[in-house]
């Protein structure tokens, strides 16, 4: 029988984010999280993890009493990291790929959970060399928690367009808003989960998986958006990662005020419509091409709408839920992605001036600092 914790208190939100750690001369990537993780204080040690590969890092707030309350964790996270890598000789960035770092010059973080996943997947594991942005909401109530999961999943490609900073690969512009979308597509398990529905489903569908060996528990689903029944949350993972912390936590409020109303219809007994995955899954892809450049297709209406058209009327529905959970002023942030374009516009227009990667990369770590 699958255990949970979403026993509350309901709301609480944690941010994680995937940080690159450079070297400060090249301005490429540096394997250097053992010598970061060294440096970190030991209160914070916990908040700050390593991740698959050595130049990779991870921070992650502790469940905060709302948007603003994570946001000021998450700037204090991301101003340690940066003192600790500059003491070792090192640089911190945040962008959802490295303009021009290679996968295949990278080294496997010692940890026994990646050295199997190495072991398991292979090439599919060596190459993931990405960053994305996870969302935590405390939800109260197993079948309230799968209701919210289902319905934030057709805003999946949306999410993903509001946050696409990953325009380049390799060295190579790919003429995609979000190259890591079509990276981390290799794996299993990822992508545009199922509607489970119910509580009962989704933990009969667990553990199947996890008694036929496909899995050893739920955190190897994979899913843009997935019920964390360890932690009591729903948690979004379809996020590029963001090089602006204001840009994470405006993100993080669309977010927490959509699983506010998904709780309110619950509530209300509203019945869920089970979008088709095939369409959802269309749509994402939509999103990593174009991000707010391309137009997205509105399911309800059954036509194809500017993604700043959409963005913007669901901004307008989830205000009174944002004030209602005190982050309007966040929620609203979400218009610089819109006015002022995402990481990706900004991306290629530093490039455009310079037509240099690794003045590029310099650029990004400059944002990076909140």
């Amino acid at each position: 029988m699958l255990e949970h914790a979403f026993s509350g208190p309901a709301f609480t939100v944690g941010i994680e984010e995937e940080l690159m750690i450079l070297d400060r001369e090249s301005h490429g990537l540096a394997h250097g999280i053992e010598a970061l993780l060294e440096a970190v204080p030991d209160g914070i040690s916990g908040m700050v993890k390593p991740e698959l590969m050595q130049s990779v890092l991870e921070i992650a707030t502790d469940p905060c009493d709302g948007v603003a309350a994570a946001g000021r964790q998450l700037a204090e996270l991301r101003r340690i990291v940066i003192a600790a890598a500059e003491s070792r000789g090192m640089g911190i960035a945040a962008a959802a790929t490295h303009p021009f770092a290679r996968w295949d010059e990278q080294r496997i973080t010692d940890r026994a959970r990646y050295r199997e996943l190495i072991d398991e997947l292979g090439y599919l594991a060596r190459r993931e060399l990405i960053f994305g942005t996870h969302v935590h909401v405390g939800i109260v109530g197993p079948d309230r928690a799968i209701y919210v999961a289902d319905g934030i999943r057709r805003y999946l490609p949306l999410f993903l367009a509001l946050s696409t900073n990953s325009p380049f690969w390799q060295g190579e512009r790919t003429g995609m808003k979000s190259s890591r979308v079509p990276i981390f597509r290799g794996f299993p398990r990822e992508g545009v989960p199922p509607h489970y529905g119910t509580w009962e489903i989704y933990q009969h569908r667990v553990e199947l998986m996890m008694r036929a060996g496909a899995i050893p528990d739920y955190t190897f689903l994979w899913w843009d958006v997935r019920a964390h029944p360890n932690l009591g949350t729903v948690e979004t993972r379809v996020f590029d990662q963001q090089t602006r912390v204001e840009h994470t936590v405006s993100l993080a409020a669309l977010n927490v005020c959509l699983a506010h109303r998904m709780c309110a219809l619950y509530d209300a007994e509203e019945p869920l419509v089970e979008y088709p995955t095939e369409l959802i899954d269309d749509n994402k892809v939509r999103a990593a091409l174009r991000g707010t450049d391309g137009r997205l297709v509105d399911f309800r209406a059954g036509e194809q709408v500017p993604a700043p058209e959409m963005a913007r009327d669901l901004i307008e529905l989830l205000l009174p839920h944002a004030d209602e959970l005190g982050c309007r002023a966040e929620l609203e942030g979400v218009e610089d992605l819109l006015e002022g374009g995402t990481g990706a516009h900004r991306q290629e227009a530093m490039y455009e001036r310079s037509d240099d990667l690794p003045g590029l990369v310099a650029e990004i770590a400059a944002h990076t600092p909140p």
